[in-house]
């Protein structure tokens, strides 16, 4: 099966994100092989105990996640991978679209507490939830400052007060759900609106915290979880975290999320390490160590986060963050890129 290469503007636009490719050698319950486009240090340990459970020889290679997805493009029908394992859905929507990977049992998808996390093909499932937020300067600003609407950040009040990464990944994924909630005429719309209010730019979610906390902006569009690896340094960091809610555009979850590539040679062996992965002790060593959200019921987020459950999310398939094309498209249109 010929499957759509991944756009060469999507790959230079940093599409940064997790891919892990688990492998069988002929077959053999024993070994396994993962491609990992994450860094071993966020991902080994979790690995190494699923290996330990299951009682399988994981192997792991480091490389880029659309690296490993063109890889598994060029293998086509002759692909030994059995799993993969995305920090976006995007690439995930991408396999889901041309038939690349295959239904999974509802036990496995039915462990995800809301069912916005699991494909509504039911071919991948989220391992671990990343909410979009906006940090804001405790110093400068309270939580009633803040607009009830994400969407509302183009009052002209907020000129220059704004920090954005329009280069990266997780915030490209963000303007990619807005065209699937909005439309693609409002988010342009918005988008040149902020546009107006002259925002920073800055390369990464981490830049933006630090801007914030000095008060170079008030206010910055990030990842949840990079403030807690602040706070975990400095308790007194000066910035906090809003999540909006209610099924607001702002209310963005993605997801790490893995499904069973159609030419496995092993897909129950593909599909015992997602349940291990699933499982509420591995759910909260990422909660833990890396400050995501758990997907499962009975797992714990780090105290300072919110469960899945208690936030309203949009009604949104993430399968439709594949088309990263457009919104880079989108952004240079409107002079964010």
């Amino acid at each position: 099966m010929a499957m759509a290469r991944v756009p060469l503007s999507t790959t230079l636009a940093g599409a940064c994100a997790l891919a892990v490719v688990v492998t069988s050698c002929g077959g053999d319950n024993n070994s396994l092989t993962l491609y990992s486009g994450r860094g071993e240090d966020l991902v080994q340990p979790a690995i190494d105990q699923c290996a330990d459970r299951l009682n399988v020889e994981i192997n792991v290679r480091y490389g880029d996640s659309a690296e490993m997805l063109l890889l598994l493009q060029e293998e086509g029908d002759n692909t030994p991978a059995a799993l993969y394992y995305s920090q976006g859905a995007g690439y995930l929507g991408i396999l889901s679209a041309d038939g690349g990977l295959l239904p999974l049992d509802e036990k496995l998808t039915s462990q995800v507490s809301d069912a916005n996390l699991v494909s509504p093909a039911n071919d991948w499932i989220g391992i671990t939830g990343r909410a979009r937020t906006i940090v804001y300067n405790t110093e400068a600003l309270s939580e009633s400052d803040l607009p009830e609407s994400f969407v509302d950040f183009t009052d002209p009040k907020w000129s220059g007060r704004i920090g954005w990464a329009p280069t990266n990944a997780s915030f490209q994924d963000h303007i990619t759900a807005l065209r699937g909630l909005l439309g693609d005429d409002a988010t342009r719309a918005w988008l040149t609106a902020i546009v107006e209010n002259e925002p920073v730019a800055y390369e990464k979610n981490t830049p933006i915290l630090e801007a914030v906390a000095s008060g170079e902006v008030d206010i910055g569009f990030v990842n949840h979880y990079y403030l807690y690896r602040f706070l975990a340094e400095d308790p007194d960091f000066p910035v906090a975290n809003h999540f909006f809610d209610d099924g607001d555009p702002g209310a963005l979850i993605n997801v790490a999320g893995a499904g069973v590539i159609t030419h496995s040679k092993n897909p129950d062996a593909a599909q015992e390490a997602l349940e291990c992965l699933l499982s509420a002790d591995i759910q909260e060593y990422f909660a833990s160590t890396n400050y995501e959200l758990p997907v499962v019921a009975g797992a714990e987020p780090w105290s300072e986060l919110p469960s899945i459950n208690s936030l309203t999310l949009p009604e949104f398939d993430l399968n439709l963050l594949a088309d990263l094309e457009g919104t880079v498209d989108m952004l240079v249109d409107v002079g964010a890129l």
